[in-house]
């Protein structure tokens, strides 16, 4: 099969079926447009689609069950099971056999991604600590994914139309951030946005900005050294070659005055020095895109939302757009490929 003559096929990781990752891609996929665009596969078990389908009264959604990607049918919504049995369906109930279903799923579509038989990857949000056991530890899904397809190094961006933010850090407890800012680390983690904007976004020559790691960037040493000894150092080196990238700027002027608008990108020190500002501006249409891999991987930007699961009201716009973007960037990596 010449997937290449087709639309891309885009797997979904159907994350814990007990939170509203199900519900929003339903909700997702219910568009039509998205047919134009590529053709999805969901990795999950059919009988929780049609679990959702019936609590949501989809009943003009309609799915196919095939059992590999070689059955797999073009305009239509396709679904794997991952698993013989499907576990209970208990929305906003956290359970070890939803997280069993949710890593199993994960582990397929990235196999699958891996040997080139999807051209993209949208993980719906799954419990992190659900999955974790004595056998197992689970970061997140941008560091089992980076692992798993034997990348280097990765970067955790979060974008929207108009802004977008990319961590030096990512899921780290704060405590360990200051002792995990290095120079080398903060220009290889440039290194690879400013790549990722050019050939994923199509930007040329992307500037981006860099955020202090502490109050007022750090105030010329009063309140901290990291700016002075590490940041500031790893900025020159970059310029030395040439690239726009500009700061370190105190984060809290930065985002007060939307200086982010200015830039093609901005560089913060850590999670939650960019995910609160950019969760603020663009919660229901913002994306996670793992940037420096070799495979394309997306997601929605919000977690399990234990709390509104089963209740129809969570908003799909943000898987939607981890829909489409996926599907951009697979299209302009293409057009590169062939201008090439």
């Amino acid at each position: 099969m010449n997937v290449r003559k087709q639309k891309p096929i885009i797997g979904i990781s159907i994350g814990d079926i007990n939170g509203i990752g199900v519900e929003v891609t339903l909700k997702a996929l219910s568009d039509n447009r998205v047919y134009q665009s590529f053709t999805p596969v969901i990795y999950g078990h059919g009988k929780v689609i049609t679990f959702y389908r019936k609590l949501m009264s989809l009943e003009d959604f309609n799915f196919t069950q095939i059992r590999t990607l070689d059955e797999i049918q073009h305009r239509k919504v396709n679904v794997i099971n991952v698993m013989e049995e499907s576990p209970e369906v208990i929305p906003g109930i956290e359970t070890i056999e939803a997280s069993k279903m949710a890593l199993e799923a994960l582990k397929a579509a990235v196999a699958d991604l891996r040997d080139g038989k999807i051209q993209a990857l949208v993980t719906a949000p799954l419990n992190k600590s659900n999955i974790n056991s004595e056998d197992f530890h689970f970061i997140g899904h941008t560091e089992f994914i980076t692992e798993s397809v034997g990348a280097k190094d990765s970067l955790m961006m979060m974008v929207d139309d108009q802004f977008r933010v990319a961590m030096v850090t990512g899921h780290l407890p704060l405590a360990k951030v200051p002792e995990s800012i290095t120079k080398d680390k903060i220009i290889k983690k440039s290194t690879i946005f400013l790549k990722s904007l050019e050939e994923d976004f199509g930007i040329n020559k992307p500037k981006i900005a860099v955020l202090g790691l502490n109050p007022h960037a750090g105030e010329d040493g009063l309140l901290g050294e990291e700016e002075e000894k590490i940041i500031k150092p790893a900025i020159k080196e970059l310029k030395d070659q040439n690239k726009y990238i500009f700061g370190p700027y105190p984060a809290d002027g930065f985002f007060g005055m939307m200086h982010q608008q200015k830039f093609d990108g901005v560089l913060a020190m850590y999670h939650d020095q960019g995910l609160i500002p950019f969760k603020s501006i663009a919660f229901s249409s913002g994306v996670n895109f793992t940037a420096g891999l070799p495979v394309i991987r997306t997601s929605p930007d919000h977690g399990t939302a234990y709390n509104i699961a089963g209740k129809n009201l969570a908003d799909e716009g943000s898987m939607r757009a981890a829909l489409l973007l996926a599907s951009d960037i697979f299209q302009l990596h293409e057009g590169e490929e062939a201008a090439g």
